[in-house]
């Protein structure tokens, strides 16, 4: 008598389980390159940033298929961890055909970890290569008029914040309001999860609050305006004055600072920027970035700002600038594509 698919998942153990799951590995990686194939049409592997995948990648090399590592990215953090697995980190990155690294001080992280010199291009962000449409101006424009209304309300842009960070740009922006009892928090939690929380949370601290989702322009006595809505970030820094780029007052490394600096903002964060050290670095010294590390010093810091159109606008000339300057790494991206297509399959995985 034959038995339940279940009770032979139950039965297999020790090696049977491990062969099992050594199969469905085999499985996947098959899956993958097959996908490969289809879509570079066996010719190439794009990955982006630090998604490093070292069976998939072994299987591009031993089968000739090149592969880049596209906008590449290595924080302090990460190349511990990689370090720590360098048995398998040093193969894998002899194995990939190029690392286009954002910076240099990223692409020594990689060939300290193993990757010959010979296959590190330093290219750039190419997030730097944001392109504003004529379109995405207009709608920004007449949002900000929508949201600002006739009071012709101020606006503070709060985007992508963690759990822990949300708590702390509440106690800054309770201040920022005995200061400016008319300005507006746009407030966008990164995690389309904690939509409904964030809201609650807004609620409990005695703020009036509206959802994007429920409307499109906040009320006159609307004090937090919760962006609950997905594909919009880009659309709402085009709508406002001021710009807190989240994940940095907390452990999570920061988030795309370019997209404020596209639009001219004057950008604030907290010290927590590892994610996004170079580009931090070139706002900093270019004085479009103020670093605050607590929620007193944020509230002072965006009280400031709102009393000062001088300065607002004297930070986001430099952050677009920085934003301007460093354009281009898509295009040395596409160089270095062209060439590996160029490269026969047995080199590229030489």
């Amino acid at each position: 008598m034959c038995c339940p698919p279940l009770l032979v998942m139950i039965r297999l153990s020790g090696m049977r389980m491990m062969a099992l799951l050594l199969l469905v590995s085999q499985l996947i990686q098959s899956i993958t390159l097959l996908m490969v194939r289809i879509l570079f049409l066996q010719l190439i592997l794009i990955v982006m940033e630090t998604e490093l995948w070292p069976n998939t990648i072994a299987a591009c090399h031993q089968r000739g298929i090149a592969s880049i590592v596209a906008n590449a990215r290595l924080s302090v953090k990460s190349a511990r961890g990689y370090q720590k697995f360098c048995a398998l980190t040093k193969p894998m990155l002899k194995s990939i055909s190029c690392v286009a690294a954002q910076n240099s001080v990223d692409g020594e992280r990689f060939v300290e970890l193993g990757l010959p010199e010979s296959q590190l291009s330093v290219t750039g962000s190419i997030k730097f290569d944001l392109h504003l449409s004529e379109l995405l101006r207009a709608e920004a424009k007449a949002l900000k008029l929508q949201w600002s209304g006739a009071q012709q309300r101020q606006i503070w842009l709060v985007a992508s914040t963690h759990p822990g960070e949300d708590e702390q740009i509440l106690e800054a922006f309770a201040a920022v309001l005995k200061a400016q009892t008319d300005a507006l928090l746009v407030l966008v939690p990164r995690h389309p999860e904690r939509f409904n929380s964030m809201f609650d949370l807004c609620q409990e601290r005695g703020f009036n609050t509206e959802r994007r989702s429920h409307s499109v322009s906040p009320h006159k006595n609307t004090q937090v305006f919760l962006g609950d809505t997905m594909g919009e970030l880009l659309l709402f820094f085009g709508a406002c004055d001021i710009a807190f780029v989240g994940g940095s007052l907390v452990p999570v490394g920061g988030h795309n600072l370019i997209e404020p600096a596209a639009w001219a903002l004057p950008i604030i964060t907290g010290p927590a920027l590892y994610n996004f050290a170079e580009v931090s670095s070139l706002l900093d010294d270019a004085g479009a970035l103020s670093i605050a590390n607590n929620s007193d010093e944020l509230a002072s810091e965006v009280i400031a700002l709102l009393r000062s159109p001088r300065r607002r606008a004297t930070m986001g000339s430099a952050a677009l600038r920085v934003a301007t300057e460093n354009r281009g790494a898509l295009a040395r991206l596409l160089t270095l594509i062209d060439k590996s297509l160029s490269v026969p399959d047995s080199q590229a995985g030489s």
